[in-house]
């Protein structure tokens, strides 16, 4: 069982922000800007390329509920979901990070540089 499915089940405790019969939406223990939430579906989806059309209409609910909840749909936020190793995916459970709170800067995003790719 994946970590994420274990917080859903409650075997591992975490900072709810918010929750359905579907969705859960919780802290990121490793917080990258004043609001870091995750957003996971409670039944297990590996990554992006797996959920399907339907679990991501409702998912979008969500996440909107979510950011209003939290105060941040007039400021802003930024929705961030990896795909697999080379996307940075460190858990193999779908989920959105919610970044906000504060005027987010955009770091790069590869150690590499781009022209060795060319």
């Amino acid at each position: 069982m994946c970590l994420f499915c274990k917080i859903v089940n409650k075997e591992i405790p975490s900072n709810i922000e918010m929750e359905n019969e579907n969705f859960l939406a919780f802290h990121d223990i490793n917080p990258k800007a004043p609001i870091h939430i995750l957003v996971i579906p409670k039944k297990h989806v590996d990554s992006f390329n797996e959920v399907s059309p339907e679990t991501m209409a409702e998912m979008t609910t969500f996440i909107q509920e979510v950011v209003a909840l939290v105060g941040i749909k007039e400021s802003g936020y930024r929705l961030i979901s990896n795909v697999g190793h080379n996307g940075g995916q460190e858990v193999n459970h779908l989920h959105w990070h919610v970044v906000g709170g504060a005027k987010l800067t955009f770091p790069h995003l590869v150690d590499a540089n781009p022209q060795d790719f060319f």
